[in-house]
């Protein structure tokens, strides 16, 4: 039986299987479970081999470590996702309006429709970027949505990634594991196919180069090393563009432009993917201590003679107290009601919702503004009273770097444990890229999930794994 306290993607509310799964079904009951465990071991060999890992910070035992993979995929039907990708696409065209208006005109605070203190006062809005345009007036080229679901046709944008998304390098593996483990499955059931992101990404961001740049134009990944968390997936991702990973070391500028130091001598650079935060990016112009980045960069930016991927001062889109504003932005840049709802929020800044907060934390989940990888939160229905009155603390001693919102009973998603079948929560970041072509939304994207009975933080630095993600062709 289901819990009846959340909607199971695959057995819905009653346990009655829900159609996108019923191909699988089928397969699953003919399947011998020892030969399921065996493929299961075989999924973790081959990440280990492959060297899909990712790094945990903050503790004592800082370590490369796997990242969980379970071998039931997660089922989408081609008709829930048709609506899910008019209502991403709709969002990610508002942010690029947005960051355009907030560096320019700002229109949205003239019309008061988000408080100009909201801009102003943000850690994440560079002032260096007011009147400047970036090449092909694309702000965010890679875009990261994340989504929960809650019932049978219920999403919810849990939050956007307008800087630097990760994780779809574990999209790519989790599909080439399941591939080579399952044919037999996708001989039995149409998936829309995502390998050909890197190529897709490859071509945004080479239509997205300088008017003066090379025919092709160069394109390159900027990362901070081999001790980032994601560096699997910075040079996962170069070489499949089949293109130069570099570090900043790497990088000068050479004449007004950006030159890779190659056996040739330095050789300009068209298109940068930066994997590096906007404080670290340029020490003339930001962090002068910063030894990851490129002096001088940001001025050749600014005079259009290189493209920055995603552009610097993204992060003010992806700031969880701009999200609660995220329906009116929308609105205000696309003239329609968003089609994916937000999670209510309650900026911490206000004094009536920090009131509010402060006496119900104990059900609410609080998150900073700018933290991520489900570090610096409050998860008040699984916090102890310890937790709690540390936490309280620091939203009484800064509130305006915290927002809240209820505890969502997220949908839940079988995973193969050694009893079968059993129901865990998950998220998921669908992966976009925004060129003068258009928007792409690569079909299916990165499912988190929560490894352990009842959680509800999905994130692989605490503890989640992920699933292969399939849209089906209807």
């Amino acid at each position: 039986m289901q819990n009846a306290d959340y909607f199971d993607e695959m057995w819905g509310r009653e346990d009655s299987l829900r159609g996108p799964y019923k191909k699988f079904q089928s397969w699953f009951e003919n399947e011998d479970p020892a030969r399921l465990r065996s493929k299961q071991r075989e999924a973790k060999e081959v990440f280990r081999l492959t060297g899909i890992t990712f790094n945990v910070y903050g503790r004592s035992e800082a370590e490369e470590r796997l990242i969980p993979f379970d071998i039931v995929p997660r089922i989408i039907s081609g008709h829930e996702w048709q609506r899910l990708s008019r209502g991403i696409e709709q969002r990610v065209q508002a942010i690029n309006a947005f960051l355009h208006d907030i560096y320019h005109r700002q229109e949205i605070l003239r019309a008061g429709r988000v408080p100009a203190e909201m801009i102003a006062q943000n850690e994440a809005f560079l002032p260096q970027m007011l009147g400047v345009s970036p090449p092909s007036g694309i702000y965010t080229h890679i875009v990261g949505i994340d989504l929960v679901r809650t019932g049978d046709d219920e999403f919810y944008v849990l939050e956007d990634n307008a800087r630097t998304p990760s994780g779809v390098s574990y999209m790519l593996e989790n599909r080439e594991t399941m591939l080579g483990m399952f044919p037999e499955l996708f001989a039995k059931t149409r998936v829309r196919s995502v390998s050909n992101y890197p190529m897709q990404l490859q071509q945004s961001l080479a239509a997205c180069a300088p008017e003066m740049a090379t025919d092709p134009p160069t394109v390159a990944v900027l990362t901070p090393g081999s001790y980032n968390s994601a560096y699997y997936e910075h040079s996962f991702l170069a070489n499949q563009m089949g293109v130069e990973l570099v570090e900043g070391h790497d990088l000068r500028v050479v004449d007004g432009r950006v030159a890779m130091r190659t056996t040739q001598g330095y050789q300009p650079i068209d298109v940068l993917y930066r994997r590096v935060d906007d404080d670290f990016l340029d020490p003339l112009n930001f962090n002068p201590q910063s030894t990851l980045g490129v002096p001088g960069i940001l001025d050749v930016y600014r005079a259009g003679r290189i493209t920055i991927a995603n552009a610097p001062g993204t992060g003010i889109a992806d700031d969880k107290a701009i999200y609660s504003y995220m329906p009116d932005i929308v609105e205000f840049y696309t003239g329609e009601k968003a089609i994916l709802k937000n999670v209510p929020t309650w900026r911490c800044s206000e004094a009536d919702s920090l009131t509010y907060v402060l006496d119900n934390l104990a059900d609410l989940v609080v998150k900073e503004v700018h933290g991520s990888g489900g570090y610096g939160m409050l998860i008040g229905p699984t916090a102890s009273k310890r937790e709690i009155s540390d936490f309280r603390k620091k939203l009484q001693a800064k509130p305006a770097n915290y927002i809240a919102q209820p505890t969502l009973a997220l949908s839940t998603v079988p995973i193969f444990t050694k009893a079968g079948l059993a129901p865990r929560h998950v998220d998921l970041r669908p992966f976009v890229l925004v060129s003068p072509d258009g928007v792409r939304i690569t079909p299916g994207g990165l499912t988190r999930v929560a490894m352990k009975k009842g959680s509800l933080v999905v994130n692989s630095s605490q503890g989640g794994g992920t699933k292969d993600t399939w849209v089906l062709e209807d």
